[in-house]
């Protein structure tokens, strides 16, 4: 006996409705750099659903706590393996950086002194291109603007350097 066509559609048809459901993946909802598919922690917090694409997340390992530390102990000290310099190379070493820095901040402040001689406040002398094209003009004293800029910057930092090295020791 032959069955009639839609007995043999039915089972068909009910696994092509219930399999996609369980395909479907949860709602996804972001919270700042952290993902959830819990709804109501999501709506304690604010978070975002995430729409579009499939999102996959992976828990990262979370890094060692620190062993405590002495008090008093340098939070930025060495590794235990690492190799000890003795203090003369140490101030060696220092008055080395010290050197170069210095050195780097007489050839910025002489560089920021030239700067500011053809920045000439705002309004750099103007040459024989400059006067075809006003454009031109414009352009090369906002250069000029952006480079005493940087320049300010550059000695500020090597300024903030040396301060951190301490004052200079008498040799």
């Amino acid at each position: 006996m032959k069955r009639p066509f839609s007995t043999l559609l039915l089972p068909w048809l009910a696994v092509a409705v219930l399999v996609p459901s369980a395909w479907a993946q949860d709602r996804i909802y972001r919270c700042g750099n952290e993902y959830t598919n819990n709804a109501n922690q999501a709506k304690e917090r604010g978070c975002k659903l995430v729409e579009g694409g499939n999102v996959t997340v992976l828990q990262g390992a979370r890094p060692n706590a620190p062993a405590a530390q002495a008090p008093g102990a340098a939070a930025s000290a060495s590794p235990p393996s690492a190799p000890r310099v003795d203090n003369s190379d140490q101030r060696a070493r220092d008055a080395d950086a010290r050197a170069i820095l210095e050195s780097e901040l007489r050839k910025a402040e002489t560089r920021l002194a030239e700067l500011r001689k053809e920045y000439n406040n705002g309004e750099p002398e103007r040459n024989a291109l400059d006067l075809r094209n006003p454009q031109r003009y414009m352009e090369r004293t906002a250069e000029i603007k952006a480079h005493l800029a940087r320049t300010e910057s550059d000695v500020a930092g090597i300024r903030r350097e040396l301060g951190r090295l301490g004052p200079a020791s008498s040799r």
